[in-house]
C-alpha cells in the first residue's frame, strides 16, 4: 500500500452540532449520523488530503466507476461507552484487515494501518458526546471505499474515496427471527466474492430475502451455490447451530464471510468449555436434527445485531419450530460479549480497544 510520505489529518469542525434535534430513545439503525466524517483520497498512487470534515453530501461525476462497476467494499464495526464516559472498540485491527482483504480482491489500494487508526480515533473523540451509555446503545462505525474516477472504461479506477461515517445506533434485530432456507438462490459461489464485504453482494441479497418477508420471514439461511445441501450464513451474518450440546458453524471459505463476532463466539465458546465443530452441516441433518430434538438453537451472529436468535426455520415449505431452553447458549455468549464490549467484565482476550 501507499501514502504520500509527509501527511497532516486536516480537521473542519462543525460551527453548531446536530445532537440537540436527535432523540436517541428512537433511533432507526443507520438513518442518523454524528457531526463529522472522515475521507481519504487515492490518486497519482497514493492516499492523500486525510481530512476529517461535517458530515454532508459528497459531489461525485455521473461517470465516477462505482456507479458502473461497483467497486465498492465496506467494513461494521461499533464504538462503545462505558458508567465512566470512557469509548471502547472490539478488535479493530481485525476490520482493518478485512477491509483491506475485501479491497484486494476488488482491485482496490489498501488502506494503511496508522492513518486509520489516527483518523477513526480522532473522529470519535470528536463526536464522543454522540455515544450514549447504557448495553445495546453503541455507535456504529462504517468505512468504505468507493471507486470514483471519472472513466466508464471497464477497468479498476485510478481514484479512489475512503471515507467513515458513525451512526449512533440501539439494538439492531427485536425479538426472535424466523428464517427460511434457500432452496434456490445463493449468496455467494465459489471463486467469487462471497468472503469479502464487497457492496454488490448485499445488493443481490435483497430481492431473495424481499420473498422470504412475503411469506412471513425475516431472514434467508443461504446455502452452497453448487448442491443447496449445506448451511452457510444467516442474512447478513454467520449462522451458529447447536445440536445437543455441540455448536456448529460452517468454516470460511472464499464463500463465506470471516466474521469478527463469529470468530469470538468461538474463542468464548472454547474457553468455557464448549465443544465447536467448524464444518459443513447439511441441511438433511439439520433437518433430522430438528424432527428428533437433538437440535437445540440456531443463531446469527455479526457486528450489527451481535446475536440474533432464530426461533424456527421452514425447508421445503415445512416449518420447524425450536425449543424454548433456559441454558441457550446464544444468549450466554451474547451477554459475555456485550460484558467485555460494554467494559462490564475482565479483558483476558484483550479485545478492547481504549479510545479516550
Amino acid at each position: 500500500m501507499s501514502l504520500t510520505k509527509d501527511y497532516t489529518l486536516n480537521i473542519e469542525k462543525i460551527n453548531t452540532s446536530r445532537i440537540g434535534q436527535v432523540d436517541f430513545k428512537n433511533l432507526v439503525f443507520g438513518t442518523t449520523f454524528t457531526d463529522h466524517m472522515f475521507e481519504c483520497d487515492y490518486k497519482n498512487g497514493a492516499w492523500q488530503n486525510p481530512t476529517i470534515r461535517p458530515y454532508g453530501p459528497l459531489s461525485i461525476y455521473p461517470s465516477s466507476k462505482v456507479l458502473h462497476y461497483g467497486q465498492a467494499v465496506f467494513e461494521g464495526m461499533k464504538a462503545y461507552k462505558d458508567e465512566k464516559g470512557s469509548i471502547f472498540l472490539f478488535r479493530p485491527l481485525e476490520n482493518l484487515k478485512r477491509i483491506n482483504i475485501s479491497s484486494k480482491r476488488l482491485a482496490i489500494p489498501e488502506f494503511p494501518e496508522e492513518l486509520f487508526f489516527e483518523a477513526l480515533e480522532t473522529l470519535l473523540k470528536m463526536d464522543k458526546a454522540w455515544a450514549q451509555t447504557g448495553v445495546g446503545n453503541s455507535l456504529y462505525i462504517r468505512p468504505f471505499v468507493i471507486a470514483n474516477e471519472n472513466c466508464v472504461s471497464a477497468s479498476p479506477s485510478n481514484e479512489y474515496k475512503f471515507m467513515i461515517i458513525i451512526s449512533p445506533v440501539s439494538a439492531y434485530y427485536s425479538g426472535e427471527l424466523k428464517v427460511v432456507i434457500a432452496e434456490q438462490y445463493s449468496r455467494s459461489a465459489d471463486g467469487g466474492v462471497g468472503f469479502a464485504k464487497a457492496a454488490g453482494n448485499y445488493a443481490a441479497q435483497f430481492y431473495p430475502t424481499n420473498l422470504a418477508k412475503e411469506k412471513g420471514f425475516q431472514q434467508v439461511i443461504w446455502t452452497d451455490s453448487n448442491s443447496h445441501k449445506y448451511l452457510e450464513e444467516a442474512g447478513t451474518m454467520n449462522v451458529f447451530f447447536r445440536i445437543n450440546d455441540t455448536l456448529i458453524t460452517a468454516p470460511t471459505s472464499d464463500r463465506i464471510l470471516d466474521g469478527v463476532t463469529r470468530k469470538s463466539v468461538i474463542a468464548l465458546a472454547e474457553r468455557d468449555g464448549i465443544k465447536v465443530d467448524v464444518r459443513k452441516l447439511t441441511v438433511t441433518e439439520l433437518v433430522e436434527a430438528a424432527k428428533d430434538g437433538s437440535l437445540k438453537e440456531i443463531f446469527g451472529s455479526g457486528t450489527a445485531a451481535v446475536i440474533s436468535f432464530v426461533n424456527g426455520f421452514s425447508y421445503k415449505n415445512t416449518l420447524y419450530n425450536l425449543p424454548k431452553i433456559e441454558n441457550s447458549y446464544a444468549k450466554r455468549f451474547k451477554k459475555e460479549l456485550m460484558d467485555i464490549q460494554y467494559n462490564l467484565a475482565a479483558d483476558p482476550f484483550e479485545w478492547r480497544h481504549k479510545v479516550v
